[in-house]
């Protein structure tokens, strides 16, 4: 793949939260519970598995429509945040890809309830570490700074401590992809989304049948 052009750029916070509980119900700050979240949006699991309902045309199971961007900009990394900022929304939110696009993702993370470093992984795709600093992402400086001839390729990486990543790849692996957060307290709690990459036009470039007789999970 050229890493010198790209198709879409997804910026997308990383983030600690908190929800509301009714009084006396949870012992989390401020009465609340925490969670986590991408973009704002706190991944629930659906009743039956993602791969078998893109497969099959199941409706309901999900909705395309994980935003490209945070809902709304503000100082992500600031020492203090209002609380009303570290409320999420919960949903099964996942994104589309056609295949062959090539995507750049800006990981950008943020000091909501805590700052911490997120080790971010994505299934079914390698890609490559493009850049990375400090502070809030900057969309007309910082690409200047690319690594564009030489990045690593990797399928795991650390969001820095109020810091931004980017990294770019090609869906070329068409099927359904977890992108998560490697800390499993973040992982439950919603810091997670799905990349579905749609067939090619080759019989390679296809999703594969399941196979016979699998069993139902």
């Amino acid at each position: 793949m050229s890493l010198k052009r790209f198709d879409q750029r997804m910026v997308m916070t990383v983030s600690v939260n908190e929800f509301e509980c009714p009084p006396g119900s949870c012992q989390g700050p401020n009465g609340t519970r925490l969670s986590s979240s991408l973009n704002n949006m706190s991944f629930v699991n659906p009743s039956i598995d993602i791969l078998e309902a893109y497969y099959k045309g199941i409706n309901g199971a999900f909705d395309t429509n994980f935003p490209s961007r945070p809902l709304y900009y503000f100082n992500f990394t600031a020492e203090y945040q209002p609380f009303a900022l570290s409320k999420s929304r919960l949903a099964t939110e996942v994104r589309i890809l056609e295949y062959g696009t090539t995507v750049e993702m800006v990981f950008q993370g943020t000091s909501l309830v805590t700052a911490e470093n997120h080790p971010m992984h994505l299934h079914g795709q390698s890609f490559y570490v493009v850049g990375w600093g400090f502070g809030n992402f900057n969309e007309e400086k910082d690409p200047l700074g690319y690594n564009l001839e030489d990045p690593p390729l990797k399928n795991t990486f650390g969001v820095p401590t109020n810091g931004w990543l980017a990294v770019r790849f090609t869906a070329y692996n068409p099927g359904v992809w977890l992108l998560h957060c490697h800390l499993e307290r973040h992982l439950i709690s919603g810091m997670d989304t799905v990349f579905i990459v749609k067939d090619g036009v080759a019989l390679g470039e296809k999703l594969l049948p399941p196979p016979p007789h699998m069993p139902p999970c």
